[in-house]
């Protein structure tokens, strides 16, 4: 009966350094799953951030568009409101910018001929 005891004893030993090996190890497991859940909220904090980043941008990019689409429609406007017939005499006043070219053009081609004569 007293081997019975010592086994026994023996067993409730090896129990109980079980024990606490699996308590040991569930204390590791619940510390690595408090530090997952803390990087999961972080990761979703910074997710937070990101998105209203985003939304500012996208919010400041439509002010800018709306900004430029005004201006485009005061452009027209204002292209609206100048005279026509300027548009109508450019073509004359390029040939007139041309005439005083060619004039030159002539002159020292004349200058050249006169040269190759003397």
């Amino acid at each position: 009966m007293l081997t019975e005891l010592e086994t026994l004893s023996q067993n409730i030993g090896k129990l109980i350094a079980i024990s606490q090996r699996h308590n040991e190890a569930r204390l590791a497991l619940e510390e690595q799953l408090a530090q997952e859940r803390a990087e999961a909220e972080a990761t979703r904090t910074e997710l937070a951030m990101l998105r209203q980043e985003r939304d500012a941008l996208q919010a400041e990019r439509d002010a800018l568009s709306a900004k430029i689409d005004d201006a485009q429609v005061r452009l027209n406007a204002i292209l609206e409101k100048l005279p026509r017939a300027r548009a109508h005499s450019e073509p004359d006043n390029q040939l007139d910018l041309l005439e005083p070219a060619q004039k030159e053009t002539e002159a020292e081609s004349d200058v050249t001929r006169h040269g190759e004569n003397a």
